[in-house]
C-alpha cells in the first residue's frame, strides 16, 4: 500500500494490522521521527514531488490530504474555493493539468486534496491502475471525494462515498469523517457499524440491539476513577461554554490542542491532564506507541484513528473484522506488532490476486 500524507501512521498502523507492506509520503519532520520510531519509513518526501512509478508493485493508493483548510476550526480557505477545487477535478479528469492554477489558490494546502486524484489517473494512463483506493478527509471534503467518485467510475472503478462516526467502530472519541472507497475488482462497500451511535442524554445500553455500546473515556484509559473533561474551547469563543464530557462517555474529537484541556476528579479536584500516550489512546493508536519530535499533540490529532482505518480497509478489500478482533490488537504493545501481523486475513486476499 501507498499513503500519500501519511502523518504519524494512522493508516500505516492499520495496514500493518492486517499484514500489508505500506510505504508511506509525508513531508512533516517530526511526524518523520514518530515515523522512523514505530518501524516506519521516516525519510521526509512532498507528495508532490512523486507519482506511482516511484512506488511500483503499490495495489492500494491510500491517503488523507491536510485538513486545515477544510475543517471548521481551520482558515476556511478550503470550504470558499470548494467550487474551484471541483472544478479542477472535472478538469484532471479530462487530462488537463491544473498544477499552475493551483499554485493560485489563497491557500496551497486546498490543492493537496488533488493529489490522490493525481497518482490515481497517472498509475491509470500508465496502464497500471491501483486496485483500490482509500481516501479520508474532514466532512467538508465530501462533496469532493463524490466528485471523484465519479471520476474513478469512469476509468473502470466502482466506488462509494460516505460521512462514517467513529464511535461507530470502537473509537473512544466522537469524530467525523468523510471517507472514499474505489475497486477496480468488486462493489466496494463502506464498513457496517459495529457500535452505536452516540447520543447526549442518551444511555450506551440504548440503541440497535445488533452493535455494541460506545466505547468510554474510562474503559480505553483505565485511569481507576471517575473524571470529567472540560474542553479548552468554548463555545462562540465564550469561555463560560466549554464543553464538557464524562470518563463515562467518548471523549469529544481529540484536536491538536488535547494537552490543554482540563481534567477533574467526581469532586471537582482538579486530576492530571491527558498525557501524549492517552491521547493517542483515544485515537485508538497503541498505549506504546512511539511518539518522537515535537508537536506531538498536533500530530495525534491530526492523524487518522487506526481502528477506524482497519475497518475501513478490511471493508474496501471485501472483509470485515470482529470488534473483538479489533480490540485485542489495539491492546497489543506496537513494538511486539509492528514487524508481524497480528491478524491473519490472507484468506481474504488471496483471491484478489488469482
Amino acid at each position: 500500500m501507498v499513503d500519500l500524507f501519511a502523518g504519524p501512521g494512522g493508516l500505516d498502523v492499520a495496514a500493518r494490522w492486517l499484514g500489508l507492506d505500506v510505504y508511506g509520503f509525508e513531508w512533516d519532520r517530526n511526524a518523520c521521527m514518530t515515523r522512523g520510531a514505530a518501524g516506519l519509513n521516516d525519510q521526509p518526501h512532498d507528495v508532490r514531488d512523486f507519482g506511482p512509478a516511484d512506488v511500483p508493485g503499490a495495489w492500494i493508493l491510500a491517503g488523507g490530504p491536510p485538513c486545515q483548510t477544510f475543517t471548521v476550526a481551520g482558515s476556511g480557505a478550503g470550504r470558499r474555493a470548494l467550487d474551484e477545487v471541483l472544478g479542477f477535478v472535472d478538469r484532471m479528469a479530462a487530462n488537463d493539468d491544473v498544477r499552475a492554477d493551483l499554485a493560485g489558490l489563497e491557500d496551497e494546502r486546498t490543492g493537496l486534496v488533488l493529489e490522490p486524484l493525481r497518482w490515481a489517473l497517472e498509475a491509470h494512463r500508465r496502464g497500471d491502475p491501483y486496485k483500490f483506493i482509500v481516501l479520508e478527509q474532514v466532512p467538508a471534503v465530501l462533496p469532493i471525494w463524490q466528485r471523484m467518485r465519479d471520476v474513478l467510475t469512469g476509468i473502470g472503478y466502482e466506488a462509494t462515498a460516505r460521512v462514517l462516526r467513529t464511535e461507530q467502530y470502537g473509537v473512544p472519541q466522537t469524530r467525523k469523517r468523510a471517507i472514499l472507497v474505489a475497486s477496480r475488482v468488486s462493489d466496494p462497500e463502506l464498513p457496517d457499524a459495529t457500535h452505536r451511535p452516540y447520543r447526549k442524554g442518551v444511555d450506551r445500553t440504548q440503541g440497535k440491539a445488533t452493535q455494541l455500546p460506545w466505547e468510554t473515556m474510562g474503559d480505553a484509559l483505565n485511569r481507576g476513577y471517575d473524571f470529567q473533561v472540560i474542553s479548552n474551547y468554548g463555545t462562540g469563543g465564550d469561555p463560560k461554554l466549554r464543553g464538557r464530557r464524562s470518563s463515562r462517555q467518548p471523549s469529544a474529537t481529540i484536536t491538536g490542542k488535547v494537552s490543554r484541556n482540563q481534567i477533574v476528579d467526581s469532586t471537582g479536584s482538579p486530576c492530571s491532564r491527558f498525557s501524549l500516550a492517552e491521547a493517542g489512546r483515544l485515537q485508538t493508536f497503541p498505549l506504546d506507541y512511539p511518539w518522537s519530535g515535537s508537536d506531538i499533540a498536533q500530530q495525534i490529532g491530526n492523524a487518522i484513528p487506526p481502528v477506524l482505518a482497519l475497518h475501513v480497509l478490511s471493508a474496501a478489500l471485501g472483509f470485515s473484522v470482529d470488534p473483538e478482533e479489533a480490540t485485542k490488537v489495539l491492546d497489543r504493545p506496537w513494538l511486539d506488532t509492528r514487524d508481524s501481523a497480528p491478524l491473519d486475513y490472507s484468506q481474504h486476499m488471496n483471491h484478489l490476486f488469482v
